[in-house]
């Protein structure tokens, strides 16, 4: 069987490493040597581990900016309703924030790299802000449209979906089945509509 380019097998490595033992520990020596390679050839792809973390979460997580920017070229394509645009960014949220959680945690232990890890994120141009910033275009973009109120407060309404996505993916771990009480897409669409009574009520 063919062995996968390097570049494949350092971000498998750093994906697995990451969601197993944290970033806080994921070293760059570690992810080179899961994936079969010198820490200097994973160098050659990325220039930091931050900038592999970025890129695990765009190739390898549920990718809700790829709805996000879909969306927001063309709001009301193929006559889809903002419910149901709604939701489906919710799904992809909720799904995004399940499995990039176990992955970032660990900053949280650690105050030095979680702020090491911060700059290097504003060096990148990402963060956990940006989904919030691109749900909140796309509401614009629909207001727009007028499919949402003129006044509606569109930022806070991002906020407050992407609030809930983020919370599901944590909140229920202590529970006696540690699980939600909604099925995913149950709960996607129950949030699109709580969301939606606010920007059109």
């Amino acid at each position: 069987m063919e062995q996968k380019p390097a570049r494949a097998r350092i971000i498998d490595a750093a994906h697995r490493l990451m969601l197993t033992i944290g970033l806080a520990r994921a070293t760059t020596k570690e992810i080179a040597r899961a994936a079969g390679c010198s820490e200097a050839a994973l160098y050659k792809h990325f220039s930091s581990k931050e900038e592999l973390f970025v890129v695990v979460l765009k190739e390898r997580l549920p990718k809700v900016d790829g709805v996000l920017k879909r969306l927001i070229a063309d709001p009301g394509e193929g006559e889809r309703t903002v419910e149901r645009n709604l939701a489906e960014i919710a799904h992809e949220a909720a799904l995004f924030y399940e499995q990039s959680f176990p992955i970032a945690a660990s900053l949280y232990a650690e105050p030095r790299l979680k702020a090491r890890h911060d700059e290097a994120m504003r060096e990148l141009g990402t963060g956990p802000h940006i989904p919030i910033r691109g749900l909140d275009a796309y509401l614009r973009a629909e207001q727009a449209a007028g499919r949402v109120r003129a006044d509606a407060d569109t930022y806070t309404a991002a906020s407050l979906l992407m609030g809930a996505c983020a919370q599901r993916a944590f909140a229920y771990d202590a529970t006696e089945t540690g699980e939600p009480p909604q099925p995913l897409d149950a709960f996607a669409a129950s949030v699109a509509r709580m969301v939606l009574s606010g920007l059109t009520g």
